[in-house]
Formats: C-alpha cells, sequence, structure tokens
C-alpha cells in the first residue's frame, strides 16, 4: 500500500474501535508508527480544507500578482494571514486550473540534405583588455547537425553575406531551405508564412542554391537545432579562453568549431556530426563554379588630412587628391580606394575599432629640413679644391655658426677674382688665419693697383 492508503486504513481500524495492539498486528506497523498517524491529521484534508477556504483569496491574489506564484505566496501571507509552501501552491494553481497546462512537446525529424538553420546571438567576449558585445552567427545542418561559427562586431546584410558565404564553403555545399527568425537583416516585410525576404538577400541566397524561409512568430523552437548551440558555444567555448582581437576569436572558434563540437559524438545521432556529415554530404546543393564578391561601395570626399572615413575609422589616401571624391570597396578582409577608375590606395580594414586610422607611408611624407652644409661645401671646392683644408677649419672654429661662416666665405669667393682669392686662402691657412674680415683685407691687398685705381702720390691732394 501507498502512504496515504496505510494512514487512511490505520484511521478506519481506530474509528472501528479496534485497539494499537491490534492495528499494529494487523498492519505489520510499529505501535510507535500507528500513534504518530493518529497524532497527525491527514495532509490530503488539510490541503484540501485550505484550498476550499482561501481558493477565492487565490485566484484573487494570481490575478493582482499577473501569475507571479512567489508574489502571489507574499500576497496571502500579508493580506490573509495564510503561509503556504511554494510547491503546495503551485500545486493549487493547477488544480484551480489558473494556468493553462503544459502542452506536449514534439519533435522535428529532418532527412539528410533537408534543412539547415540559422540565427545570432549576443555574447560578452574579452578582446585584449576589453569586455565588447560581439554577435555570434552560427549555422547548423539539420541532420547532421554540423556547426559552423563566427563572431562579428555587428550583424548587417553584408556580415551576413560574408558569414553565408563562409558557412557554405565549410560545408562544401547547401540545404535547399534555410530557417531562420523574422529579422529585419534578412526581412524586407512581415513575419513567418507571410514575411517577404530582402531582394538582395534573396537573390545572394539564389546564387548559393537555396532560399530563407522565416518561422512563424514566438516559435523559436522550429529552429532549434541552432538555439542549443549557442548555450553550448557561451559554456563551453568561452570560458578560460582569451582573444586579442575579432580575428584571433573567429580563427580560435572555427578551430574548437572542427576538434570539439563537430568531433564528439551526440546521443541523439549515435556518432559525431562529422561522421553524419559523410552521409548527408552527397545530398547538399552544390556550389557554384564562381562564387559571389562581397563587398559594398561609397563615395568619399578626401579632407584636408589625407583621409577618408568609413566605420569611424579613417584610410589614408595620397595628398594629391585632398579634395576629390574617391570611391570606396568594402571586402571583408580589406578596403579599396579608386579614383576615376583606377585603384589608389589599398589598407586593411580596421574591424571592431572606432576612429582609428590606417596610413600607408608612401601617401603622407613627412618633410623634413635637410642640412644646407653640405651644399655649402659642395659651391666651395666644385672649382677650388684646395679651399676643402679651409673651409674644414673654418667649420671646426665655427662654434654653431660654420653655416653663416661658409655663407660668408662664398660670398668672398663670388666678389673677388679667382686668382687673388685663392691665393689669399693660401696664405691665411699657411699663417692660421680664420677671420674672414683679415682674410678679406689679404684679397684686397692682392688685387690693389691691378683693378682699382689707386693714388700711390703721396703729394697729391686729388
Amino acid at each position: 500500500m501507498t502512504p496515504s492508503q496505510i494512514r487512511d486504513a490505520v484511521q478506519t481500524l481506530r474509528t472501528q474501535g479496534q485497539s494499537l495492539r491490534e492495528i499494529s498486528r494487523v498492519l505489520k506497523l510499529s505501535r510507535n508508527t500507528v500513534r504518530r498517524i493518529l497524532r497527525t491529521t491527514s495532509p490530503a484534508a488539510q490541503e484540501r480544507q485550505c484550498l476550499g477556504v482561501s481558493l477565492a483569496y487565490l485566484k484573487s491574489a494570481f490575478e493582482r500578482a499577473q501569475g507571479n506564484v512567489v508574489r502571489v505566496q507574499q500576497l496571502l501571507a500579508a493580506e490573509y494571514d495564510l503561509t503556504v509552501s511554494y510547491s503546495t501552491l503551485t500545486r493549487w494553481v493547477r488544480e484551480a486550473g489558473l494556468r493553462a497546462p503544459p502542452v506536449r512537446a514534439g519533435e522535428y525529424v529532418f532527412g539528410p540534405g533537408e534543412e539547415m538553420q540559422h540565427d545570432t546571438s549576443p555574447h560578452r567576449v574579452v578582446l585584449g583588455d576589453k569586455t565588447v558585445t560581439a554577435q555570434c552567427a552560427a549555422l547548423v545542418l539539420a541532420y547532421s547537425r554540423r556547426l559552423f561559427v563566427q563572431y562579428y562586431p555587428r550583424y548587417t546584410r553584408f556580415e551576413a553575406k560574408q558569414f553565408l558565404l563562409d558557412a557554405a564553403r565549410f560545408m562544401d555545399g547547401a540545404c535547399p531551405v534555410c530557417v531562420i527568425d523574422n529579422t529585419s537583416v534578412m526581412l524586407a516585410a512581415g513575419a513567418g508564412e507571410n514575411a517577404l525576404i530582402a531582394p538582395e538577400m534573396a537573390a545572394f541566397a539564389r546564387t548559393l542554391g537555396f532560399e530563407f524561409r522565416a518561422h512563424r512568430v514566438g516559435h523559436p523552437d522550429r529552429k532549434g537545432r541552432i538555439e542549443r548551440n549557442f548555450f553550448f558555444v557561451e559554456t563551453n567555448f568561452l570560458p578560460a579562453r582569451s582573444f586579442t582581437d575579432f580575428d584571433d576569436l573567429n580563427r580560435q572558434v572555427l578551430a574548437w568549431c572542427k576538434e570539439v563540437a563537430n568531433a564528439n559524438p551526440k546521443r541523439a545521432l549515435g556518432m559525431s556530426p562529422e561522421a553524419a556529415y559523410v552521409i548527408e554530404k552527397s545530398y547538399l546543393q552544390a556550389l557554384p563554379s564562381a562564387l559571389p564578391p562581397i563587398y559594398e561601395v561609397f563615395d568619399r570626399v578626401v579632407d584636408l588630412n589625407g583621409y577618408v572615413s568609413l566605420e569611424s575609422n579613417r584610410y589614408s589616401v595620397a595628398e594629391r587628391l585632398v579634395g576629390q571624391t574617391v570611391t570606396l570597396y568594402k571586402y571583408p578582409a580589406q578596403v579599396q580606394i579608386h579614383h576615376r577608375g583606377m585603384a589608389v590606395a589599398n589598407h586593411a580594414r580596421l574591424i571592431g575599432q572606432r576612429d582609428a586610422r590606417s596610413t600607408d607611408p608612401t601617401h603622407h611624407r613627412i618633410p623634413t629640413r635637410a642640412s644646407r652644409t653640405p651644399q655649402i661645401e659642395a659651391q666651395l671646392l666644385r672649382d677650388c679644391p684646395e679651399l676643402e683644408a679651409y673651409a674644414r677649419a673654418l667649420k671646426q672654429r665655427g662654434r654653431g655658426r660654420s653655416v653663416r661662416a661658409l655663407r660668408r666665405l662664398i660670398e668672398i669667393q663670388r666678389t673677388y677674382p679667382k686668382e687673388p682669392f685663392l691665393a689669399a686662402v693660401r696664405q691665411a691657412t699657411h699663417f692660421g688665419l680664420y677671420d674672414l674680415g683679415r682674410l678679406e683685407k689679404l684679397i684686397l691687398q692682392q688685387v690693389a693697383g691691378n683693378f682699382f685705381a689707386l693714388n700711390l702720390d703721396p703729394d697729391d691732394d686729388a
């Protein structure tokens, strides 16, 4: 007998006037057990009595608490001085029919190559020393449950095309149907069966050999193959892993898909997803020989600093294009800049960054002021090798003013004839004279009477 039946039997025998000894002998119970049963009122009777008394209170509290049983428990205790355990209270709610009973869960069964499912989920990821919200995009084959996962800083139609193309390459084919939710990334209007797929996304899907199909609103179990995998990624991949950037994150998650998610056996399959994929591979739609390129086109005007802006980042172009309109081609991994149909710059795309710069050193040359001393020395020594020793000694004695001294020497060289100038320099070098004023006096002594009409008669007053 069950405990409730034993309890009822003890109560019945006691009502009939049987002694404790007789009840204990008949039911094969100890006398202490019989006494304890007789002292305690039946819980079912207590609950039925309590439920009958508080049913009106229960309905009122349930409506005001909007179905929150914890809040119902608090209201009954505060307003009606009725203390009921949570498990008992939830049973009362079920027996009173205040909450709709659960519906039997079904199961979707898919054949090989019949369907694939795609969805996204935001995950908190640590990149370097900063925690960011990354969009986790995943695609799974419904039959083999082979999984492909990638992360993006945001998820627009550009990233969706990039992901779907990478997923099709990873699967080496595609199923004819891809089930999605009612996201505006894929849909232009409507929802569920009435959903209108965005024309550019529908055309892209046709290129890869499949079509999108949105499930009805509030029915995420329709793509349950992919929903469960997000929890798997959060609890198995992300913990105890570090990432430097999105490229490193995607490399690691791809390795995890190959080595863990698709390699471990699944109880529902009786094998690993990789083993099931071998069966499903021949049923997939083959990819076209020429895959569509993924890019977006933007027009920008080069600013005064020689940069163009894209996604809150800046990319350099040649200085000659300042103020000109250029065309930017944004690819998944790079940014190409064209002007009048010609490529003028190519940069690695900055992903997951803001207010960053990508500068090509050949675009913006830093002006440097070259020393003019070697040029001055070259002018002096170009036709007069004997000036080398004098110019070198003049530089050593310049004490920070060597350029000014060399300029003065060039001026003297250009002012006076070559032969008197060189003779005066040889004489100054011999005696160690590096005062340019005295050098000029020596030159004047050399040219006196030859180039100037000098009066040599001291008595002539002229």
